[in-house]
């Protein structure tokens, strides 16, 4: 291999110099000998998406490709690369043939890498960073797979609109971080109180949302004292802040119709929420 490393041929890079980015083409295989890189999917990024040592290869995605780089690789130190060429390459792969095992397996771990961040990103982007509960954008997924079943199955198909009363009073007396604890607790107290096929969203500032698949509006009328009490009699409760006081709910109900769109369930279940503020609030209402 060493032959073969007197053969090929070696670039120095200074640090803060780009070895590879978006804008260039890019015809060759770079084995880092010596140094660090860092890769940027945009320049001026405070932190790199990855850092290459010693032994580890980069470009050979846009060299096996015939692409252009799908990011930015800078030197952060003085590096020492190997730059293989096409020319380079079929009598390395016959002389070496565990390096092309080597880079077969590479490709396979970003691959897989690339698989996982993907998934990941796609998960984020569906939960509530807060309280880790479904946001409004998957809840409306959800909503179109549920109520599609729940109606090819003459099933019923409850939503739960939950609004924390008095949450503006709360922030103001006693911080928006405890805010952010306490609608944490109604997170919580929802995961524990209702059933694995129920969906949780946090649609909005302290307004939850709740699909209850199945039950009927006797039986969702029931979920919803269940959970308003059980958060009523939790008068106080404890995190990294201290003790804090806790909060009370008011509830409106609305079971779907023929036609109904997402909107237009929540907007019935919202008038029913607003009834049952005007009649003193911890209360639950039916549309």
């Amino acid at each position: 291999m060493r032959a073969f490393c007197h053969q090929a041929q070696t670039l120095q890079l200074d640090a803060g110099q780009t070895l590879l980015n978006p804008e260039q083409d890019n015809h060759a295989l770079f084995i880092l000998l010596e140094g660090e890189l860092l890769v940027h999917l945009s320049p001026g990024e405070p932190l790199p998406i990855a850092t290459l040592k010693a032994g580890s290869c980069c470009g050979e995605l846009s060299f096996l490709q015939e692409e252009k780089p799908c990011a930015y690789v800078t030197a952060s130190r003085p590096c020492t690369l190997l730059r293989l060429t096409q020319s380079h390459l079929p009598n390395l792969l016959k002389s070496y043939p565990q390096l092309a095992l080597n880079l077969i397996n590479l490709l396979s771990q970003r691959l897989r890498h690339s698989t996982q961040a993907l998934h990941a990103s796609e998960q984020n982007a569906n939960i509530d960073s807060l309280t880790g509960l479904y946001n409004r954008r998957r809840l409306e997924d959800i909503y179109e797979r549920e109520s599609t079943r729940c109606a090819y199955d003459n099933l019923p198909l409850n939503l739960l609109i939950l609004d924390v009363d008095l949450f503006k009073d709360y922030n103001d007396q006693h911080g928006h971080i405890a805010g952010d604890f306490a609608l944490m607790l109604v997170a919580d107290t929802l995961r524990h109180e209702l059933r694995p096929k129920d969906a949780i969203a946090r649609f909005g500032g302290e307004e939850f949302v709740v699909l209850l698949p199945e039950l009927n509006s006797r039986q969702s009328t029931s979920v919803g004292q269940r959970l308003r009490q059980r958060l009523a009699k939790t008068s106080e409760f404890h995190c990294p802040m201290g003790t804090l006081p806790g909060v009370t709910a008011s509830i409106g109900l609305a079971q779907m119709r023929q036609g109904d769109s997402l909107i237009s369930l929540i907007s019935r279940a919202d008038r029913a929420l607003y009834r049952a503020k005007q009649r003193g609030r911890n209360q639950v209402c039916r549309a």
